[in-house]
């Protein structure tokens, strides 16, 4: 863990001062992304466009090629023009060589074994931003926690925010946080800060970065935010309308808040871009393959036939896992994380899960008043009837 992520004062002292001090932090100008699926293209986009020698390292030969021609990347972003500045890769030392700043967008399972095969082409001191969302399964780790592991000495956030990879890189307007703890010096001066130096980094008329010191908090919202779009996309397919994804996305967010809190995260933080703003955004759209998902599985399909029977990728299926795991181990209680685990890995009927998680005892809002009552038997999903 890094020093200070529970120092909750002076929580906006790395934003510009109302008062009249507006930072001008330095851009980092060597910017290595790690990884070429939608995200992390986009995100080399954005820094491409913004004038950084941007390098994209991705597996995918025909990808690698498809970018450097100029053609774009049909497979992951298809319909994106990209710049013709960026170099894509699939040699990570090539990659990173020179690189004063490294985007990791992999994704979560693959974190650790990223981070350890990277550390040697690695410059000290240079700051990895984490955009994966999750919790590693095995350890109950946070995934900086992972990197900061694997890659000692190196600065880890992480960038999160309600974002959709072709829109962003697009150029519709966008908001994300970007998160690093800071360190003494970096409170002393924060223009010189991770944080802020990546928001310059990244940010211009479009893409618009917020800067936080809240890692802990930033990081719950996106790994549960996942979770949650399951649940949203499976009551929308049982035959539910918009009541019911506004109860649990409100609901949804009260569960981020209780895990942040108790991991050392503040609850402010996700009210904010990275916890509610990601979570709205993820369980309104199908574009969210985890609202995709939970719609598929609503509507009756097996998970095997979900996505045209594809291996598709959710990390909210594996969220839900890990998320729920850590929860029970620390005593965070999270209804709506565990009713979606229980149909993804246990093999619970959906509509009697959610039926029992309707019928739970009501609850005073203010957790402060500390009293339930016995509430109706439990509601059929609206397609059953």
């Amino acid at each position: 863990m890094s020093e200070n992520r529970n120092d909750d004062s002076e929580s906006q002292i790395a934003a510009p001062s109302v008062a009249g001090r507006l930072m001008q932090p330095p851009p980092y100008n060597r910017v290595a992304v790690i990884g070429a699926g939608s995200w992390g293209t986009a995100l080399a986009t954005i820094a491409a466009r913004n004038g950084r020698q941007t390098k994209l390292w991705g597996r995918n030969p025909k990808v690698i090629r498809s970018i450097n021609a100029g053609t774009g990347n049909p497979t992951y972003l298809p319909g994106v023009a990209l710049p013709r500045s960026l170099l894509a890769t699939d040699d990570l030392a090539a990659a990173l060589a020179d690189a004063e700043a490294v985007i990791l967008v992999t994704p979560s399972p693959t974190i650790r074994a990223m981070s350890a095969a990277i550390r040697e082409h690695l410059a000290p001191g240079v700051p990895v931003t984490l955009c994966s969302k999750g919790i590693e399964t095995q350890t109950g780790l946070l995934l900086s926690q992972v990197v900061e592991a694997e890659l000692p000495g190196h600065p880890v956030g992480a960038l999160s925010g309600p974002t959709f990879a072709g829109e962003t890189a697009l150029g519709h307007p966008t908001a994300a946080t970007i998160a690093f703890p800071f360190s003494y010096e970096d409170r002393l001066n924060p223009s010189f800060s991770p944080a802020a130096r990546m928001a310059v980094t990244m940010g211009d008329d479009m893409f618009r970065p917020y800067i936080s010191d809240d890692l802990i908090g930033v990081e719950v919202g996106g790994a549960v935010k996942n979770v949650i779009a399951i649940a949203c996309g499976m009551m929308t397919g049982a035959g539910f309308a918009q009541n019911t994804r506004a109860a649990l996305i409100t609901r949804g967010i009260d569960e981020m808040k209780l895990l942040a809190e108790a991991l050392g995260g503040r609850r402010e933080t996700v009210t904010g871009l990275s916890g509610a703003g990601d979570l709205t955004l993820t369980c309104s759209s199908e574009t969210s393959r985890n609202m995709s998902l939970g719609k598929q599985l609503g509507e009756g399909l097996l998970r095997s036939e979900c996505f045209g029977g594809k291996p598709v990728v959710v990390e909210g299926e594996v969220n839900a896992v890990s998320v729920i795991d850590l929860s029970r181990r620390i005593g965070v209680p999270m209804p709506i994380c565990e009713a979606v685990h229980n149909v993804l890995h246990n093999g619970g009927d959906l509509r009697e899960t959610f039926a029992e998680l309707w019928s739970r005892p009501m609850e005073s809002e203010p957790r402060t008043m500390d009293i339930a009552a016995h509430h109706a038997p439990g509601v059929v999903p609206a397609n059953s009837v």
